[in-house]
């Protein structure tokens, strides 16, 4: 399922892939891993080392029904993305990334809107859910500030599969947020 390229303030959306695929890889660890992520405010680096993405994972995302990974660009740059996909009935957002060097400037506000857009109008999907390590206070309060609530609703952190980090700590686990479209 692809959709038509969108604009909006001048950041071009498009659905990505599998061309795309080591570019969603820099684009992601960047935001998430290394000291290159500390110019941002979304780093992870002082509680997971190792990947944040891999490209078999991402190619899944790109081949599944009623997924789409979604490319922010402005002038052929790619400035940011995300995976918007239908799980349980209700919208699923995540692999959300900015450039370090762009966040904090709105950018994110657009994807995370579009995102929205494709689950409430292309797919007629009543919810957006997401997860987040629910010790990230200040990226719970982005979202808050968007309308999201949190659900109390806790999963664990898979420790153990080096897929989703290496955890500096011992005590990591996702909370649900939810937003009603």
């Amino acid at each position: 399922m692809t959709a038509n390229p969108v604009e909006v303030h001048s950041i071009r959306f498009r659905a990505a892939d599998a061309n795309d695929i080591p570019a969603l890889v820099d684009l992601v660890t960047s935001a998430y891993r290394g000291d290159a992520s500390r110019v941002g405010w979304t780093t992870e680096a002082d509680l997971l080392d190792g990947l944040r993405i891999d490209g078999d994972r991402i190619r899944v995302d790109l081949d599944r029904p009623f997924s789409r990974i979604l490319i922010a660009e402005r002038g052929g740059e790619l400035l940011a993305c995300a995976h918007v996909a239908k799980e349980d009935g209700a919208g699923y957002f995540g692999m959300f990334a900015v450039r370090p060097d762009l966040q904090g400037g709105g950018v994110g506000k657009d994807v995370l809107a579009e995102a929205e857009r494709v689950a409430r109008e292309d797919w007629s999907l009543p919810t957006m859910r997401m997860t987040v390590i629910d010790v990230r206070d200040e990226l719970i309060a982005f979202y808050e500030r968007r309308g999201y609530r949190r659900t109390g609703i806790y999963k664990p952190f898979p420790y153990g599969d080096a897929r989703f980090g290496l955890p500096k700590r011992d005590d990591l686990r996702f909370e649900v947020l939810e937003k009603s479209l």
